[in-house]
């Protein structure tokens, strides 16, 4: 069994290490916030704005209900892989309680990783196994939605990208699971891949 008391301990000098991103994460925001305002700001929101959990929701709804078994086989997927994917995301927001961009501070909702950006790219990474051919476009997409949290003065560069390796970690892992699982839920991801 694995000591807690060591493995807390990895954790915070982990997070202890981040400190010195500070000031590299203020100089790529301070110019990010050069370009604002400018005809960026409403599709920056739109691209944000598509992370909303009802929004996501709606899609896999869709997929599962028009895409045909492989359809709700790729909607499991993505739920399954969204879920560790949030729990690691609100952990660390919880345990880094990191003031945000724009100065907003709340315990619950740290700056420290991009949720928008954890769930994008586990989603990219999900969406890619099931149709290869756009795997360049969703995760275009999801660095987008990892540039418009920036943009919109939400997110340090740092927490854009320790999203976005969560994401695609999450998912990479539950996908490893249900190819090796003796009884998955549904076809695997491979099984789902279209050629």
């Amino acid at each position: 069994m694995v000591d807690l008391g060591r493995q807390g301990a990895r954790i915070l000098l982990a997070l202890s290490l981040l400190g010195p991103l500070q000031s590299f994460d203020w100089k790529i925001q301070r110019a990010i916030e050069t370009l604002s305002p400018s005809p960026l700001d409403r599709p920056m929101h739109f691209v944000s704005d598509v992370g909303r959990p009802q929004l996501v929701f709606g899609i896999l709804l869709a997929i599962a209900a028009f895409g045909g078994p492989e359809g709700a086989a790729t909607a499991r997927f993505a739920i399954l892989a969204l879920i560790p994917t949030n729990l690691a995301v609100e952990g660390l927001k919880r345990a880094t309680r990191r003031v945000r961009p724009d100065g907003e501070s709340s315990p619950g909702n740290g700056s420290f990783p991009s949720s928008h950006v954890a769930n994008a790219f586990a989603l990219a990474w999900v969406f890619s196994r099931r149709w290869r051919r756009g795997s360049i476009v969703f995760f275009a997409f999801a660095a987008l939605v990892g540039f418009s949290r920036m943009y919109l003065n939400r997110h340090f560069l740092s927490d854009v990208l320790f999203g976005a390796m969560i994401g695609v970690g999450c998912a990479w892992a539950v996908e490893r699971f249900l190819a090796r699982s003796p009884r998955p839920l549904s076809a695997s991801p491979e099984e789902t891949v279209t050629r």
